[in-house]
């Protein structure tokens, strides 16, 4: 197998325009079986950043991002680069604002990285969503290969190129193309019901505890109260 991967099949624009309009990532991760969410170890270089698009996977040698810039230069409308740099954090230099420049203008939706970033100013200003483990400034070698376009193990998640990429403020989460539909549709169905008990609770019909049927769970469990 080649290196560097250039044809492999991706989750429809169509299908992502949709997945972008779900309001927070909780709600995927709730139906994909509480799976496949990075589980807070990255987070928005600023808070309120949000990225949905599709995977452009790297693996980069920790202290190295030569092979980044190739990345860079392969990128397409929509990507969404996704660095797996072992969880090292030690080299901010990896990522910086020239390089999320360069991204931006392919058209990337950003940058996710289990490593660190710099130039987060810049990052800001050029509005290129940037999500990482870490912020410092110590740079790296270019010297070293890496792969794109191949599965990548992230905080514990497998990521595919082509699988679609979901982050905001709270968390990542990533959805396999093959499943993106079936996650879609039932992804739609909960935020409709949340937005439905929103709504009640806003009218002071009731808290979670009555409206979403958590009372009857809690008398089965024989608990003790103070009388009123």
């Amino acid at each position: 197998m080649f290196d560097v991967i250039k044809h492999y099949e991706k989750v429809s624009p169509e299908l992502v325009a949709k997945f972008a309009e779900f309001e927070e990532s909780a709600s995927i991760h709730e139906c994909m079986g509480r799976k496949n969410a990075f589980g807070g170890k990255v987070h928005p270089v600023w808070p309120g950043s949000r990225i949905c698009g599709v995977a452009f996977t790297a693996e980069v040698r920790p202290g190295d991002n030569v092979i980044l810039h190739k990345a860079i230069s392969m990128l397409k409308p929509g990507d969404v680069l996704m660095v797996a740099y072992s969880g090292d954090t030690r080299t901010g230099g990896m990522w910086g604002g020239m390089m999320s420049a360069s991204a931006k203008m392919q058209g990337c939706a950003g940058l996710i990285t289990d490593g660190s970033v710099r130039d987060t100013m810049l990052m800001k200003e050029l509005d290129f969503p940037v999500f990482s483990a870490g912020i410092n400034v110590v740079g790296t070698t270019k010297a070293f290969p890496g792969t794109i376009n191949h599965p990548i193990v992230m905080c514990g998640v497998t990521i595919h190129p082509g699988d679609l990429v979901f982050a905001d403020n709270d968390d990542v989460v990533i959805v396999p193309r093959e499943m993106a539909q079936e996650i879609y549709d039932k992804t739609l169905a909960r935020e409709e019901k949340e937005a439905k008990l929103l709504q009640r609770i806003l009218n002071r019909e009731g808290t979670t505890y009555d409206l979403s049927g958590f009372n009857k769970i809690v008398e089965k469990l024989d608990l003790t109260e103070e009388p009123d």
